[in-house]
């Protein structure tokens, strides 16, 4: 049997692949499980950062043994080429902390995408995408690639784009919890008192949407193959 993991931050990230799964809670992470032939899919997500999709790796670890470790979920562009709503195989990550790049076990030639541990605004984009040649930008894809390259494991990456590299948007570091989980509750208290960033939390919202449809159609291409 080929046991492929599918690690996100969110569980809207995976939602349009993992409808009609059997789903379960367990130790902090939500996972998804599809058995059919030779292949069991299992996608899992914990939180965000590379510390909670370590957590989620681990959990299905649990399960058994990884024949492939693909990480996805939303990402931020670099450059405009790369647009909103669409997903894209990526053929390298860059931990923006240690500088460390891991290869995808694909032949994939699209783009780079640089883990950061912090906020990304229009500066820090800029800053990125000059320093790493990269195109996009996530919090979690350089650790799962750190880990599935210490196990000897294949490692592929597809992640969808939720905003471009001059969208103005909140910092949302402060609404993540110490364990990885986005404190939606709060976070939309504090947007609703703040109308001047309404429309670009919309426009994300639709990017994430079409994103997450995307991310499903490119996974099923991978997983098919």
């Amino acid at each position: 049997m080929r046991r492929v993991a599918i690690i996100a931050a969110m569980a809207n990230e995976l939602k349009p692949l993992v409808r009609g799964w059997e789903g379960e809670s367990r130790n902090g992470v939500n996972l998804w499980r599809w058995c059919h032939g030779e292949n069991d899919w299992i996608a899992a997500c914990a939180g965000v950062g590379v510390d909670a999709a370590t957590h989620a790796f681990a959990e299905i670890e649990k399960i058994g043994e990884i024949d492939l470790a693909l990480s996805t979920g939303w990402a931020g562009a670099l450059r405009r080429e790369f647009a909103n709503g669409r997903a894209y195989s990526v053929s390298g990550v860059i931990d923006s902390r240690t500088g460390e790049r891991f290869r995808v076990a694909s032949k994939s030639v699209e783009c780079w995408l640089v883990t950061s541990y912090g906020f990304v605004d229009r500066v820090e984009k800029q800053r990125l995408a000059a320093a790493y040649g990269a195109d996009l930008v996530d919090m979690e894809a350089a650790g799962i690639a750190r880990l599935a390259g210490t196990r000897g494991i294949p490692f592929s990456c597809v992640k969808g784009v939720s905003d471009g590299p001059l969208d103005h948007l909140p910092d949302f570091s402060g609404f993540i919890s110490t364990n990885g989980r986005f404190q939606l509750v709060r976070f939309v208290l504090f947007a609703i008192l703040r109308p001047w960033y309404w429309q670009a939390l919309l426009r994300m919202g639709e990017n994430s949407r079409k994103a997450a449809q995307g991310i499903r159609e490119s996974l099923l291409g991978i997983l098919n193959e």
